[in-house]
């Protein structure tokens, strides 16, 4: 071969780079493509996890039987509708039951348990009328999804004419708001699912001129920069009291949020469960149903008054 016919060295560069060049376009077009089949499906899995958490936390709505209901709730996990707060209503003959619930922990295992508590309730509520057996029966159902370490604290309330029956399983106790705010803490504590209950029935008035927050402990465990947890006195009582019940939730949580920022920095230290709830005019307002001798006291102790709100400063809060 003469000279002028042999490859010169860019003939012999393009010879060699060409294909190189071919193979990094295929796999750079076979990686975009893998990129769009990755980014769907994740938008599918974030669709159906959305989904999934949204039929755990289902929304009450405005009017349930008469009661008035508001809801915020807030998981501290970034990007989650739910954590380990629970809540749920069904509404009885006899008027409205509510849930609220707090799984310790944080985390899928914490929601994985308030899943298996809302579908015991939601499965059980609206067919057990005693609450006292309901407690007993979701404690049952759910014993076997807890881990050693692993219990619940649970609040069920039925609201009937002109009253409320509570049975508070380890919870933080209700807050009742009229002219003053008072703390509704049960004669007779218990412990929570999962650590062998003991529940009971604690009944107070409830009236039109009153309202009731349930609540999960992110709202008495916000802590400010010195450690200090939100005290229930007059502010929050000043936050309950606006015209409307989703106002007054809005109003809490930015206390909270104030109270807590130095605290948490623009997180939120735990998950958090507010319900308010207040009966319609001219509903819920009948005859104050009688309130059986044994309620909210253990065999052989007495009978308490259908008041069972202690005396003293938690029990007379923010007087106006």
């Amino acid at each position: 071969m003469s000279a002028a016919a042999q490859p010169t060295v860019p003939d012999r560069a393009l010879l060699v780079v060409g294909p190189l060049l071919a193979v990094h376009g295929l796999w750079t077009v076979l990686m975009a493509r893998d990129r769009m089949r990755c980014k769907a499906a994740l938008v599918r899995m974030t669709r159906v996890a959305e989904l999934t958490q949204r039929a755990l936390v289902r929304p009450l709505p405005a009017d349930l039987g008469g009661l008035a209901t508001a809801v915020r709730t807030r998981s501290a996990s970034e990007g989650a509708l739910v954590g380990g707060d629970l809540h749920d209503a069904v509404l009885l003959p006899s008027g409205p039951r509510l849930i609220v619930g707090d799984v310790t922990g944080h985390g899928l295992d914490a929601v994985r348990i308030s899943a298996a508590v809302l579908s015991a309730f939601r499965h059980t509520a609206a067919t057990e009328p005693d609450l006292v057996r309901l407690a007993h029966i979701l404690d049952d159902r759910v014993r076997g999804d807890l881990g050693d370490e692993d219990f619940v604290t649970l609040l069920i309330a039925d609201f009937v004419p002109g009253a409320v029956r509570l049975v508070n399983c380890g919870h933080p106790p209700p807050l009742r708001v009229g002219r003053t705010l008072e703390v509704l803490e049960s004669r007779c504590p218990s412990l929570p699912l999962g650590l062998s209950p003991t529940p009971s029935v604690q009944t107070v008035l409830f009236t039109p001129d009153q309202r009731m927050l349930l609540y999960t402990d992110g709202l008495t465990d916000a802590r400010d920069a010195h450690g200090t947890p939100l005290a229930l006195d007059c502010r929050v009582r000043a936050a309950l009291s606006a015209p409307a019940l989703d106002e007054a939730l809005a109003n809490l949580v930015d206390l909270v949020d104030h109270h807590s920022a130095a605290h948490d920095g623009d997180g939120h230290g735990d998950d958090l469960t507010l319900l308010f709830v207040q009966p319609t005019a001219g509903m819920l307002t009948g005859p104050v149903l009688p309130v059986p001798k044994n309620e909210g006291v253990p065999k052989n102790e007495g009978v308490p008054t259908n008041e069972d709100v202690p005396s003293g400063p938690q029990g007379n809060l923010g007087r106006s």
